[in-house]
């Protein structure tokens, strides 16, 4: 099968045949027909993850799928095979989803499609779906508080975004370029445009008060991860995507945290109904064929997301 991969860690992703996967007892496979594309993708391709978690090579890049069933392992299965079908892969770390098959546990973070949603919103709500809900119970807000997110214009942000604002928290949305129109129409009471100078500063004169959570989704230093948590309150908490709060001089009193996905699929359920019923929005920036991939990989590492880009799988007849 068609696959998106690297033979190590830091090469260059490129297009490889490699041997479809035959499931295991109670795993499912899955013919994928979206998968998106996540920052963690090309973070794990270059050994973000080296020496903490089992890896295979050649790595196939990507976790977020949706598809159908087309093959049931040995044992009980919760599955039947031509379920429509949405989640996240692995572990290991390059049993990905950039590839015509995928085998995924019965009892990991896989559910149905709900009926009702498209399989491409499907694809792109796992990984920025669930990280969004977890953040948003990590920084323990439960409304009227304050929220800065730096990187809010990207996947996790604009779910976050939406899922803020419906608990009646005042989100700031720290993003690069001018998206005041988009981003307040996703819930930000403010959008501030990070590239213009201090964001700090910026902060400052919006919300003089200072700001109760930060969630920043893109630094990865702890002296830039530490700028954005200077505005924040005492008794703030400063929460990282990347791994930097742990090493930040943070104000007196604020908490940092170094966030973690655990995905599930009680969770996937939840952010599928919501998606299915318009409540929460999962922005589509760009749809890409498979061997457009390394490409939009490359395109991510730059920054500047808008919403998710989808690799699209399903109109191939591969076997």
């Amino acid at each position: 099968m068609r696959a998106v991969a690297v033979g190590a860690f830091r090469a260059g992703p490129a297009l490889v045949e490699v041997p479809k996967p035959e499931p295991a007892a109670g795993e499912v496979r899955v013919r994928v027909e979206y998968a998106a594309l996540n920052p963690y993708d090309w973070q794990t391709a270059d050994g973000s993850l080296d020496g903490q978690v089992p890896h295979v090579f050649p790595l196939v890049v990507g976790v977020d799928f949706a598809g159908r069933v087309d093959m049931i392992g040995s044992g009980d299965n919760r599955f039947r095979v031509g379920d429509r079908v949405f989640g996240r892969a692995g572990p290991p770390v390059g049993a990905g989803t950039y590839c015509d098959f995928v085998c995924v546990p019965q009892d990991a973070a896989i559910t149905l499609v709900p009926r009702g949603l498209d399989a491409r919103i499907a694809a792109a709500l796992p990984s920025a779906g669930m990280a969004a809900a977890q953040i948003l119970e990590a920084a323990v807000l439960r409304g009227h508080e304050s929220l800065l997110i730096i990187g809010a214009a990207g996947g996790v942000g604009s779910c976050l975004t939406q899922l803020a604002r419906a608990r009646d928290v005042r989100v700031v949305a720290g993003v690069r370029g001018d998206e005041r129109s988009r981003m307040g129409s996703l819930g930000a009471s403010v959008t501030i445009d990070t590239t213009l100078g201090p964001t700090a500063d910026a902060i400052r004169a919006v919300c003089p008060d200072g700001i109760d959570a930060l969630a920043d989704l893109v630094s990865d230093t702890p002296e830039a991860f530490a700028g954005h948590a200077a505005p924040l309150r005492p008794a703030g908490v400063a929460l990282s995507t990347r791994g930097v709060a742990a090493g930040a001089a943070l104000p007196d009193g604020v908490r940092g945290i170094d966030f973690r996905l655990d995905p599930n699929p009680v969770l996937l359920d939840v952010l599928a109904a919501g998606a299915a019923e318009g409540v929460l929005r999962v922005p589509i920036d760009i749809e890409l064929p498979l061997e457009k991939a390394p490409q939009a990989l490359d395109r991510n590492r730059t920054g500047g997301a808008r919403g998710k880009t989808l690799i699209v799988l399903r109109n191939h007849g591969h076997r």
